[in-house]
């Protein structure tokens, strides 16, 4: 990722523009909540923020250019005066040893004799005592530093954190300026309607949805779900199958047909994914709607923790037979 390439992603530009502003007035956030769903680029504009804080160029309106030394140590992942906490692996939230050292490099004065730069990315995941901790340097910030938290937008961040930020709101682009901005990044990928469906409209996410094979896994989720739903396969082969072959995009793909499936019962002939005819019996509509929708929590609750040391496989298996219940005719 190019740290300073925010200027790449043309539906960044409004928040960019407010944000330069700020900086020209000398009016910079010291503390800053970026919202943002998953692939709309909000590291980039953390780090295009973090670039405009930290470069060495004037005037301010060229910042941040992308030559000086400290933009250059930007680019490197090298710069002294830039601390980023973010989730370690295999665990399922930032712990309170991270924030204290993050609040402990910040205490210290500028290598370079500008700002100093935080950035939280996932602060949703800080726990109670990190959160308390971070508290209380967004009450009392050192002079000359910038904090920068990336949550998404249903974030449970305390509200005593999350009022004492400037709030930037990402948005996914029209689907024209999405295609656009494709088709001149990935000009070898002609369809792009499963992916942006897919991922919410995310360009980023897209872009890496199709790297992972989507066009073919597609085809065998749709299979697989035909299967699933005559009881004509083996649902511990299946999540084996399952658990070693993109089983994060996997479960997305899962949710997003579950929800297609749940309008189309109450409100379409056709489901707009599958484009199978759904008939459920008047009967049966409020039980199987029930039942789609335990499905789909059951879904998003272990793509939330696919990272984690939990056993995919086990996890995998229970979905896949409530799954066969929820969608048998």
């Amino acid at each position: 990722m190019d740290t300073l390439g925010a200027d790449g992603l043309p539906w960044l530009a409004s928040a960019q523009q407010r944000l330069r502003s700020a900086a020209n007035g000398g009016r910079l956030p010291h503390s800053l909540l970026v919202l943002s769903a998953p692939g709309l680029g909000a590291e980039q504009l953390a780090f295009w923020v973090t670039g405009l804080a930290l470069c060495e160029a004037q005037p301010n309106d060229v910042r941040p250019c992308g030559a000086c030394p400290s933009c250059q140590l930007l680019r490197a992942d090298s710069h002294p005066d830039l601390h980023v906490v973010r989730i370690e692996e295999d665990a399922q939230q930032i712990k309170v040893d991270q924030v204290r050292e993050l609040i402990e490099s910040l205490a210290l004065k500028s290598y370079r004799g500008g700002f100093k730069v935080g950035i939280i990315e996932g602060a949703e995941a800080l726990n109670v005592n990190g959160a308390n901790a971070f508290l209380k340097t967004l009450e009392e910030p050192t002079a000359d530093t910038v904090l920068i938290m990336i949550a998404r937008p249903n974030h449970r961040l305390p509200a005593t954190i999350a009022s004492r930020c400037l709030r930037i709101q990402l948005r996914a682009p029209s689907k024209s300026v999405a295609l656009g901005w494709l088709a001149a990044n990935s000009p070898g990928n002609k369809n792009w309607d499963a992916a942006l469906a897919l991922s919410g409209g995310a360009p980023l996410m897209a872009v890496d949805m199709q790297a992972a094979g989507l066009d073919g896994l597609h085809d065998d989720m749709q299979k697989s779900m035909v299967q699933l739903a005559g009881g004509s396969i083996d649902v511990t082969l299946l999540a084996e199958s399952w658990s070693r072959s993109n089983p994060g995009l996997r479960l997305l793909w899962l949710e997003n047909w579950i929800t297609q499936r749940v309008h189309a019962a109450v409100s379409e002939p056709y489901s707009t994914q599958s484009a199978e005819p759904v008939r459920l019996p008047a009967a049966l509509l409020k039980a199987k709607i029930r039942a789609l929708f335990e499905l789909l929590d059951a879904s998003r609750d272990i793509r939330r923790f696919t990272s984690t040391g939990m056993n995919l496989q086990l996890a995998l298996e229970a979905l896949l037979i409530g799954g066969r219940a929820a969608l048998a005719p």
